[in-house]
């Protein structure tokens, strides 16, 4: 009996912990098959994870993930550009602009079926 508790008490903890994600369905082909490729590209991805929980700035990305800074902007532009990262900016002590870029989203669902291609959004 004390086993059968414990495991109850284990599946109702663990339940209790699942935390709702918000999630985004993208609704055109051709949003899905932009939004597909970038995922698919290395860089991209490392960069999304660097800025996943903390903004960063290019040179901050660059640094941690070992990829050269024009990579890092180029990159940075295809992800601006599909809307997959949001950027804010400071002035620095020099006067410098300094831009720092998070990622919008935590994760991307993607299923095949039936001819038609559906993805989902995990949001940030």
């Amino acid at each position: 009996m004390q086993c059968v508790l414990s495991d109850y008490i284990k599946d109702r903890c663990s339940y209790s912990m699942q935390v709702l994600q918000s999630t985004y369905k993208i609704e055109e082909d051709v949003e899905n098959e932009a939004l597909l490729s970038v995922v698919a590209d290395k860089y991209c991805r490392s960069i999304l994870e660097a800025i996943m929980d903390m903004p960063k700035s290019v040179i901050e990305i660059a640094s941690e993930k070992k990829i050269p800074l024009s990579t890092v902007y180029r990159r940075i532009q295809t992800l601006h550009d599909n809307k997959l990262v949001q950027t804010s900016g400071t002035i620095t002590d020099e006067g410098k602009r300094l831009f720092l870029y998070k990622s919008k989203i935590k994760g991307i669902k993607s299923k095949f079926e039936s001819g038609k291609m559906e993805v989902e959004l995990i949001l940030n």
